[in-house]
């Protein structure tokens, strides 16, 4: 039976069955769950949900006996500030637990409900950003279901949504790019342990970042409808308009707004619109810089291997926060899927799949022998399973070898994998 209670009767063991008000007013990223979490409870009463449903059928009516637990809060990103360690670097905040997640799934069986997921989300994406270009404000129901399907692919697997976008050959940078970075900051975010609310601030930040460039009064086909490409008093004025855009829009975070401006600024100060250095940028504008600047090596006209963009980044330690960078090599793998290696055997390999217990170890694909200077067959092997028989020793010189260009190359030898795995 459904029954509507204020929030501060909600009690642990209920089943909520609706969440009244905006969604981003409240704490959860799911409409319908079984209330469990102590701490999940004192934020969805903190929050500007006034009621909620519900169904008395899946839930208890009274909190359960053992449900005693001491309840933990911690500061929101919103302001907090962060200390200086050794070396001026920032440390990361620590973040309150998050909710129990469910069993990883191997990378194999989540490319396909990520590449379902992918083509919806960008259909999403690339509407929203036609609707900004029309002067339309966005509705924040059109691209929650974007964020709750990336969301959904990376607490099944932590690689898999970003790796296949890495593998995946497309016409439209810009949507793409958007669709990356939401995914790189949702992930790095549940790494780093924040709470569902903020995790939810961090993708629809990534999602929305670049939104600005729909109101460039530039056509952008003229430089293949990549805005990275124009000069740069032209460029800059994106992250402005962006924001202007979204601010009058109403709905919208203020963490997220504050990272659509801070997103280009940078620790020395060098960054843009307004020159801010430090600890004067905030913490989810710190893991914006580093997941765009990573997805831009990659797919921008440098079209760095993914290993490669990420030692770049670690290169540059006066323009990006290096705990945060750390954490983001956790996230994505020392070798990212997508990165081809040279192994000790003398073959040419890519990343498939990462290990979680040692990303050092990733799952490969081989394709080339070095040896015999051609292609090979191929295989798929698990490098943290192989008893030391093959290792990686480095990142592999693509130059000068008969093979498809790279994007074509990725996709043949990630569809490969899974279909070996399947």
């Amino acid at each position: 039976m459904l029954k509507r209670i204020s929030t501060n009767e909600v009690e642990l063991g209920m089943f909520i069955h609706k969440l009244e008000g905006s969604w981003f007013s409240h704490p959860f990223w799911k409409r319908k769950f079984r209330l469990d979490d102590p701490e999940m409870l004192e934020r969805l009463r903190e929050s500007d949900v006034s009621g909620v449903i519900i169904d008395t059928t899946k839930g208890n009516r009274r909190p359960p006996e053992q449900a005693t637990a001491t309840i933990i809060s911690g500061p929101r990103h919103a302001g907090m500030p962060l200390q200086p360690r050794q070396g001026g670097v920032a440390p990361v905040p620590q973040r309150p637990g998050f909710a129990r997640a469910p069993a990883a799934m191997p990378g194999a069986r989540e490319f396909g409900r990520a590449k379902r997921a992918a083509g919806d989300a960008l259909r999403v994406v690339s509407k929203a950003f036609i609707q900004v270009r029309l002067g339309k404000a966005i509705k924040v129901q059109d691209v929650e279901p974007v964020l709750d399907a990336v969301y959904a692919s990376v607490q099944r697997n932590l690689y898999a949504f970003n790796g296949l976008l890495r593998c995946q050959n497309d016409n439209e940078p810009i949507y793409r790019h958007s669709l990356a970075v939401s995914a790189l900051m949702i992930a790095l975010a549940r790494h780093m342990k924040f709470a569902p609310v903020d995790i939810r601030d961090a993708g629809m930040a990534g999602l929305l970042m670049d939104i600005g460039v729909g109101q460039l009064p530039v056509d952008l086909a003229t430089v293949g409808g990549d805005y990275a490409q124009l000069r740069p008093d032209l460029r800059e004025q994106h992250v402005v308009l962006g924001y202007s855009f979204l601010k009058a829009a109403g709905d919208i975070p203020e963490p997220v707004l504050r990272v659509i401006l801070h997103h280009h600024e940078r620790l020395d100060g060098s960054g843009y619109p307004q020159g801010l250095s430090g600890l004067a940028i905030e913490t989810l504008s710190r893991m914006a810089a580093i997941c765009d600047a990573y997805d831009n090596l990659i797919s921008g006209p440098d079209q760095l291997d993914p290993a490669d963009a990420l030692r770049r980044l670690r290169e540059q330690p006066a323009l990006y926060d290096a705990a945060i960078l750390e954490r983001f090599v956790e996230t994505v793998g020392v070798y990212p899927i997508g990165s081809f290696v040279r192994l000790q055997s003398g073959r040419l390999a890519m990343v498939v799949d990462e290990e979680p217990s040692d990303t050092t170890l990733p799952i490969v694909r081989t394709f080339w022998s070095l040896p015999l200077a051609r292609r090979l067959k191929g295989e798929t092997i698990a490098l943290a399973h192989c008893y030391g028989d093959d290792s990686i020793e480095g990142i592999a010189n693509m130059s000068d070898l008969d093979l498809p260009d790279i994007g074509t190359l990725r996709e043949s030898l990630l569809a490969a994998a899974c279909k070996e795995a399947a």
